[in-house]
C-alpha cells in the first residue's frame, strides 16, 4: 500500500489548472500549423494564423488562451493500492482548483446555484470530478477546463438499434452544423456511443479530452472517426465559422456496452483551445 498526501494532490491540480489554461498542447499547435498550410480559404488561413499567434503569446506570457477559462473538469484514475492521507480526496482536488484559479488570476465562472441566485463561487469550485479506481499504486489526473461556448452545443440522443451507424453519423453531423461558429472551430469532436443516458455523455467528455493524435484501439471505430472527420470538414463551416476546409481537427469516439433496446449517442465539442494537462503521481 502506497501513501499519497492530499497536499500533493492539491499542488498537482493547481499546477495543472494553470498549465491547461495557458499552454495549448503541442499536438494542437502542430495541427494549427498544418491546417494553415492546407486551408484554401484566405479568411480561414488568416484565422488560423491568428490562433497560432494567440497560442504562442499565451504560453510565452503565461496568460489564458481564452477569456473563458471554463469549469474545471478533472478526470482522476486512482490506483486501488493508494491510500490518500492528510485530508479528504475531493476536498484536496477542490483546494487545488481554488489555488490554481486564484493564484493564476484565471476567470472564475462557476455559480453556486444554476437557476435562481446564480451567485459566483469566486474560486471556480466545485470541480466536475470523474473518478475511476484502477489497478496499481499510481494516480493519474487529467484536467480539461471546459468553456460554455462549446459545452452549450453538446447533444444527447437516445437512438434505437435500428438507427444504426447512419443514425450515429446523422447525430454527429447535425450537432456540428448546429454548433457552427458558436463552438469556435476548428474543433475537436468527442463522441460517446453506448452505455446509458449519463454514461454516453461521460464517454463523449472523455473522448473530447483525449490527446489530439490518439486513435481508437478498435479499427472499426477508428475508421468511423476518420469518416466523420472527413464529413465534418466537408460542411464548409471552416475556421471561426467563416468558411473553409478546416472545421475540425479530430473526431474521437469512446464506446461502451449497452442495452439490447437502445443506442445512446452523445456529442461533446471542444473549441480550437482544446485544453488539457495531465500528471501522474
Amino acid at each position: 500500500m502506497r501513501e499519497l498526501n492530499a497536499a500533493d494532490i492539491t499542488q498537482a491540480i493547481a499546477s495543472l489548472v494553470q498549465t491547461a489554461n495557458t499552454n495549448l498542447p503541442q499536438d494542437m499547435c502542430a495541427a494549427l500549423a498544418r491546417a494553415r498550410a492546407q486551408e484554401v480559404s484566405p479568411v480561414g488561413k488568416d484565422v488560423l494564423k491568428q490562433l497560432e499567434a494567440n497560442a504562442h503569446l499565451a504560453a510565452r506570457e503565461s496568460i489564458p488562451l481564452c477569456q473563458d477559462t471554463g469549469m474545471a473538469v478533472v478526470f482522476a484514475d486512482i490506483g486501488q493500492d493508494v491510500h490518500i492521507v492528510g485530508g479528504a480526496f475531493e476536498e484536496a482536488v477542490n483546494k487545488g482548483v481554488r489555488k490554481g484559479y486564484c493564484e493564476g488570476y484565471l476567470r472564475k465562472s462557476c455559480v453556486k446555484d444554476p437557476l435562481f441566485a446564480r451567485e459566483n463561487t469566486l474560486d471556480n469550485t466545485p470541480a466536475i470530478l470523474h473518478v475511476r479506481i484502477v489497478p496499481g499504486e499510481t494516480c493519474v489526473f487529467r484536467i480539461a477546463p471546459k468553456g460554455a461556448g462549446s459545452e452549450n452545443k453538446s447533444v444527447l440522443r437516445m437512438l434505437v438499434p435500428a438507427d444504426g451507424i447512419e443514425g450515429v453519423r446523422k447525430t454527429v453531423l447535425e450537432a456540428v452544423e448546429a454548433a457552427g461558429a458558436n463552438s469556435c472551430p476548428p474543433m475537436v469532436v468527442g463522441v460517446g456511443i453506448g452505455g446509458n443516458m449519463e454514461y454516453a455523455c461521460l464517454l463523449a467528455k472523455r473522448a473530447a479530452a483525449r490527446d489530439l493524435c490518439s486513435e481508437n484501439a478498435d479499427p472499426r471505430y477508428r475508421a468511423l472517426e476518420q469518416e466523420l472527420l472527413m464529413a465534418i470538414n466537408q460542411t464548409g463551416i471552416g475556421p471561426a465559422g467563416l468558411g473553409g476546409v478546416t472545421t475540425a481537427f479530430a473526431v474521437h469516439i469512446e464506446w461502451a456496452p449497452t442495452h439490447i433496446a437502445q443506442l445512446p449517442v452523445a456529442v461533446n465539442i471542444n473549441c480550437h483551445a482544446a485544453r488539457h494537462a495531465e500528471i501522474r503521481l
